[in-house]
């Protein structure tokens, strides 16, 4: 089994490594197994024929070299036992058999926001639907009052803890959107703090500009809604929060109870003046052409999905785009229309499964749970949820160097204590990871 497991190995990337090179890692990780999600390594989720694909690109009895934060190289055990007395004891991690994967990446959160939503919830379950929150003045508008009412610190200290929790369960990538501002001000204070908990913590964020999110207040009224003079502001200040190094994609929220496609298109073009890519909440409850719109723009993901046809579908792979599943909102709402998972298996689209973490639709704070989501409600294999997690939600994020095991990728790491791969979508409630790796350098549990 290992011998088949690692024959992918037999490569030039090992062969080719000399002594010196094989005796200059900042740091060894031995006596690994290894989830790869690399094609070098015959990870093909997509295959016509498995048999020739290696599950999870995995490697058995295998050891990584790390240099300058990156991986440099990747090999059996047996090739790197030799070096070995080197290296100090601190360069070297023995991780006695036990799984690494990539750190995992949250490719679609809301974790920066103010207040609780918590009522909610409890209407919800006493039958009012989402639509009817909105229509009453909850939804994301509570959310915006909140935001707008809290100073940088208190915004601060209350995203905090939740990034701490999806760190603990092996996350060192994550994207944060804006959107519970609405005004130029709460915009940039939102963006502000994503980019301040990246600095603190030292992990990527990916900064997502999501003004186009919802309709303010003070842009309705009992006559008429003015959402074309709001989508006016929203594109007059997306270059100035760019001019100031905060936007790294936008975003909106194409649907009948938020902007249509033109209103969006309207902020994609001051996108693509930017030269900024472009993603977008779209077929969550119902199909107004969202995903067809964010793949004439080469964007990077279209989001949540339920409602998504086929037509589009072949639009987003023809496009690149990624599907971006997000089964936390989906069971929050207690959804019963399914994401059409076969159709996007069926064109190759590059799933990837996010928490979505928000106040009211997706309290959620587990990518771990959320693969078991996947698994459960939308019948997603513990491959396709773990490489949605890594692959996939770097893709997602327009991140090449990240989400894989491979030379030149981005060491960013987690140690999973687990008998298996599956482990990690199969347990609930249990977290396996020990410790992360971010840019070459393991993290204390936190």
């Amino acid at each position: 089994m290992n011998e088949s497991k690692n024959s992918v190995l037999k490569n030039s990337i090992e062969q080719t490594l000399d002594v010196s090179t094989m005796t200059s890692f900042d740091h060894i990780i031995i006596n690994a197994n290894i989830v790869t999600f690399s094609t070098q390594y015959g990870f093909d989720i997509y295959s016509d024929n498995q048999a020739d694909s290696n599950p999870y690109g995995q490697l058995l009895n295998a050891a990584i070299g790390i240099k300058n934060s990156k991986i440099a190289w990747i090999g059996t055990q047996d090739k790197v036992t030799a070096y070995l007395p080197k290296y100090q004891d601190s360069q070297i991690t023995d991780v006695d058999e036990k799984w690494i994967t990539p750190g995992l990446i949250d490719c679609h959160t809301h974790i920066v926001y103010g207040g609780n939503r918590s009522n909610e919830f409890e209407a919800r379950l006493q039958g009012a639907s989402y639509q009817d929150i909105a229509a009453q003045g909850g939804g994301i508008v509570a959310t915006v009052s909140a935001t707008r009412a809290a100073n940088i610190e208190s915004l601060f200290a209350q995203s905090e803890k939740r990034l701490l929790a999806l760190m603990k369960e092996g996350v060192t990538s994550i994207e944060i959107k804006s959107g519970y501002g609405l005004d130029l001000d709460t915009e940039r204070k939102m963006l502000t703090v994503a980019r301040q908990l990246g600095e603190k913590y030292d992990i990527h964020v990916s900064t997502t500009y999501l003004a186009a999110h919802a309709l303010p207040p003070e842009y309705k009224s009992h006559e008429q809604d003015r959402a074309d003079d709001y989508i006016d502001q929203v594109c007059e200040w997306l270059p100035i929060l760019h001019s100031e190094d905060l936007v790294d994609a936008v975003d909106g929220f194409c649907e009948n109870i938020a902007f249509s496609s033109d209103q969006i298109r309207r902020v994609f073009e001051v996108a693509r003046s930017l030269d900024l890519p472009v993603k977008l909440h779209s077929e969550q409850l119902s199909d107004i052409g969202g995903s067809a719109l964010v793949a004439e723009y080469k964007g990077l993901s279209s989001d949540h999905l339920e409602h998504l046809s086929e037509e589009d579908i072949k639009k987003m792979a023809a496009s690149n785009t990624v599907a971006v599943i997000l089964p936390g909102a989906f069971y929050t709402l207690r959804d019963t229309k399914l994401p059409p998972i076969e159709a996007l298996r069926k064109h190759q689209v590059p799933m990837a499964i996010s928490t979505d973490c928000n106040p009211g639709t997706s309290p959620l704070t587990s990518l771990l749970l959320t693969m078991n989501m996947g698994c459960t409600l939308f019948y997603l294999t513990p491959e396709e949820v773990l490489a949605g997690s890594t692959v996939y939600a770097a893709q997602a994020l327009g991140l090449p160097n990240k989400g894989k095991i491979e030379v030149g990728c981005d060491a960013d790491l987690a140690l999973c204590d687990i008998a298996r791969p599956a482990d990690l979508a199969y347990q609930m409630g249990l977290n396996p990871i020990q410790g992360i790796m971010v840019q070459g350098k393991w993290r204390e549990t936190i």
